[in-house]
């Protein structure tokens, strides 16, 4: 019990010695209030004009983002071809392909993949 609570001190003072000697070494710096001030979004927060968001921007973002998970849920039926039927297999890849055709066509037929209007 002695020895495991000598340890633990060691510990403590190791990493009591390390965090004041990174506090000695670091850059000193002069705090600055337009540094200190949140920048997000390439937008600066002084000004409070709101700039528009392009919406058909935020429409391409999320089509990508379904297809990108489409595709991810693609990847496994390649390590099920092994277990499964050959002719269940071609069913279930080629209806979760059908379906992933007819949402690009949706999307398509509708315009949401064009950029310009």
């Amino acid at each position: 019990m002695m020895l495991m609570i000598s340890y633990m001190t060691m510990t403590l003072m190791l990493t009591m010695l390390m965090m004041l000697m990174m506090k000695m070494i670091t850059k000193k710096s002069i705090i600055d209030l337009n540094k200190s001030s949140p920048f997000e979004c390439g937008m600066n927060t002084i000004s409070y004009k709101r700039l528009p968001f392009s919406s058909h921007f935020f429409l391409i973002a999320v089509i990508f983002l379904i297809f990108d998970i489409e595709i991810i849920m693609i990847s496994p039926t390649i390590m099920t071809m092994k277990t499964s039927s050959p002719m269940m297999w071609m069913i279930t890849s080629f209806s979760f392909i059908t379906i992933i055709i007819m949402g690009l066509y949706y999307e398509w037929s509708n315009g949401l993949i064009k950029w310009s209007k």
